[in-house]
This record gives C-alpha cells, structure tokens and sequence, in this order.
C-alpha cells in the first residue's frame, strides 16, 4: 500500500497532524497577529508614532553621552529630525503590515481551499510571500535599518529588536513548514482525479 493510499483511508481528522495543517496554523496566527499590530498602529497612531520618533531622532541612544543628553556625536549624523519624514515612515511601515495582513489572509483561503482537495500550491506561494514580508519588515526595517542604522540597540527606553526578533523567529519557522517536502501537499490535488476514475 502506497503512502497516499494509507492518507486516502485514513480519518479526516488526521488532517490535523499533517505538515499543510502546521503550516496553515503558522500562516494564520502570523496573518492575524500582523492584522492586529496594523490595526494598533491606526488606532493608537500617537503612542507607537513616539516609537517610529525616536528611533529615527536617535535621541535615546545611551552611549557616549554628550553633555548629559544620551547622545553619540559619531553616530548622530544618521538621525532624522524632520517631524514630517518621521510620519511617512510610520505609514510606510502601516501600509506595509497592512498589505501583509492581506497577503496572510488570502493564504488561509488557499489553505481552505486545498484541504478541500483544491491543492495547496496557490497556498504556499502567498504564504510565502506573506511571511517573507514579515522577515523584510521586522529583519530588514526594525533590526537592520532601525536596530543598527539608527542604534536602536543603544536605547533603553525605545528598543524593539526583542520583538522584533521574535516575530522573524515565528515567520521563519513557518516558511520552514511551508518548503519541506511531504506527500501531503500533492495528496489534495491528486485526490479529486482519483475520485474522478
């Protein structure tokens, strides 16, 4: 007896320890909870704008203090204090959870879609590319941009590469799941024909 033969007769509830499912529950949790921070970020804009500030105004930076201020004189010429430029920084960084968010969501209906027997190849490339979005977000913005270019990593009071960290560590793990190999991912495909004959 093949492998996907042993699938086909087995319980349909089994489907909740496959490799798709583990992935699908990756890809919603991440979908969700960056829906979530889109949704702090607009709703509570002033409070987490006072994060994207400082940050970019690299006025908490706790190392080399001149003249009691907290600030580096070798590294402050990276910092931006133009109010304005603080803004569309922060609304990139909304539109960009936003659009993730959508990305994520549309993934899960793949991922309904295929453990109907539809396939999930649609599935895994918006998962992909949802949770990619987030490694650039969180990797690229908050860690590389915000934590080094701007020493993030020097201030006490406005630090996110915790969690920014943590959020890459979750994606990552899902795009793990979503590229290993199982016959699972082909067996919703191949189950209609099968039914077809």
């Amino acid at each position: 007896m093949s492998t996907t033969d042993a699938q086909a007769r087995s319980p349909r509830w089994h489907v909740l320890g496959s490799l798709p499912f583990a992935a699908a529950a990756l890809v919603l949790v991440n979908g969700l909870y960056i829906l979530l921070v889109a949704i702090g970020n607009i709703t509570d804009y002033g409070t987490n704008f006072d994060f994207v500030h400082h940050v970019l105004a690299m006025d908490t930076t706790n190392f080399g203090q001149d003249a009691g201020k907290g600030l580096d004189p070798d590294v402050m010429w990276r910092a931006i204090d133009n109010p304005v430029l603080w803004n569309v920084a922060y609304i990139g960084v909304i539109a960009w959870e936003s659009l993730t968010a959508i990305v994520l969501i549309v993934a899960v209906v793949f991922f309904v879609r295929g453990f109907l027997g539809r396939g999930f190849q649609a599935a895994r490339v918006w998962a992909s590319i949802g949770l990619v979005m987030i490694i650039l977000l969180f990797v690229g913005g908050f860690i590389t941009i915000g934590g080094e270019w701007f020493q993030m990593w020097r201030s006490t009071a406005w630090n996110g590469l915790d969690p920014a960290f943590r959020n890459s560590v979750i994606a990552g793990i899902g795009l793990v799941l979503l590229h290993l190999p199982s016959p699972r991912w082909d067996d919703a495909a191949r189950r209609p024909r099968a039914e077809e004959s």
